[in-house]
């Protein structure tokens, strides 16, 4: 196993490799990954240097977890984040003590874990962040050794400071790329402050920050890039972080000219932008997806990267406020 830059969150007590892996893309919704090809990826990545693994009950309906319990058990010192309560309606009486524990008993059977390393609540409704009786409820889970920690996944700026106002949040899972600055102003900022962990999702915009797509592209009917870019499935701000994917294409093709592609080392347009996550002050642990081992190794070669450049952050900023800001600042 190679060595990765690590960082402490503090209310967690332990360190992350800045590069971690999402594991959405193992369960469902990205089209078709067979179990060979998902064993292969997660092994990748611990060879690559990731300890933070990032899944949920609800991708392939507990398929992700699985897959993540069984590498826990190939490799016990990894971090396996789950997260919990978007198997039922989204609205906040269903964040209940008795759901909490139905849906905790679930996760640990698919994990193969006693005590889980952390929960998120996966991007509850805003009536649960004002709902001193649901986090009593974790904060119960905690005593009673179901969970080590828990943290909160949302889909706001609004809800990510509510959450980090909670004292015993240890994270926040968010949103946040070249496509998504607002979390800079008050999210990150306010992270640090509290000793609550960042847990960068959706780093590459679904893509569309690798640069390969131009506006002919086309997905799989499985993928949530072709059923959910309205919001028909879920939150519209998952799918392309939100952005309209002709003007991703042609935001993302104006980065590449950012890009140090010429130099000793050499640099992609996706590591180009998970690097610039990585350099956010605030940021706990970045966690792309991948669908096969080159992406994995790909991805990790990111923290390898030197920090960028003030004309490199600049002109991300520059693309943001012409051609992305419109479409998603106000929104969340």
């Amino acid at each position: 196993m190679r060595a990765m830059e690590t960082r402490q969150i503090v209310r967690l007590g332990r360190r992350v490799s800045v590069v971690g892996l999402g594991t959405w893309q193992l369960g469902a919704d990205w089209g078709d990954v067979s179990p060979e090809a998902a064993h292969e990826v997660l092994e990748a990545a611990v060879t690559a240097g990731v300890t933070f693994f990032d899944t949920a009950d609800a991708y392939g309906d507990g398929r992700s977890e699985r897959f993540c319990g069984e590498l826990r058990r190939r490799h016990p010192d990894v971090f396996i984040a789950t997260k919990m309560g978007r198997r039922v309606d989204q609205v906040t009486e269903n964040y209940s003590a008795e759901n909490f524990l139905a849906w905790n008993d679930r996760s640990r059977e698919n994990l193969g874990m006693g005590t889980l390393d952390l929960v998120q609540l996966h991007c509850p409704p805003d009536g649960v962040y004002a709902n001193d009786a649901a986090f009593d409820a974790l904060d119960e889970m905690v005593s009673a050794g179901r969970i080590a920690a828990y943290g909160v996944s949302v889909e706001t700026c609004a809800q990510a400071l509510a959450a980090i106002a909670r004292p015993h949040v240890a994270s926040v899972q968010i949103i946040l790329n070249c496509f998504r600055l607002k979390p800079l102003e008050e999210v990150l900022p306010a992270a640090r402050a509290a000793g609550v962990g960042i847990i960068v999702r959706v780093p590459l915009a679904s893509g569309l920050l690798s640069g390969r797509y131009d506006a002919s592209t086309t997905f799989a009917a499985s993928d949530h890039r072709s059923y959910n870019r309205h919001g028909e499935a879920f939150d519209v701000g998952e799918t392309f972080a939100g952005v309209p994917f002709e003007v991703g294409v042609a935001a993302a093709d104006e980065l590449k000219r950012l890009v140090d592609s010429d130099s000793a080392r050499p640099a992609t347009l996706a590591q180009f932008a998970l690097r610039w996550v990585i350099d956010q002050p605030g940021v706990s642990t970045v966690i792309p997806g991948a669908r096969n081992v080159e992406q994995v190794t790909g991805n990790v070669a990111a923290a390898d990267l030197p920090p960028l450049r003030e004309d490199q952050l600049a002109g991300v900023r520059d693309v943001y406020d012409r051609l992305i800001r419109e479409h998603v600042h106000d929104r969340w």
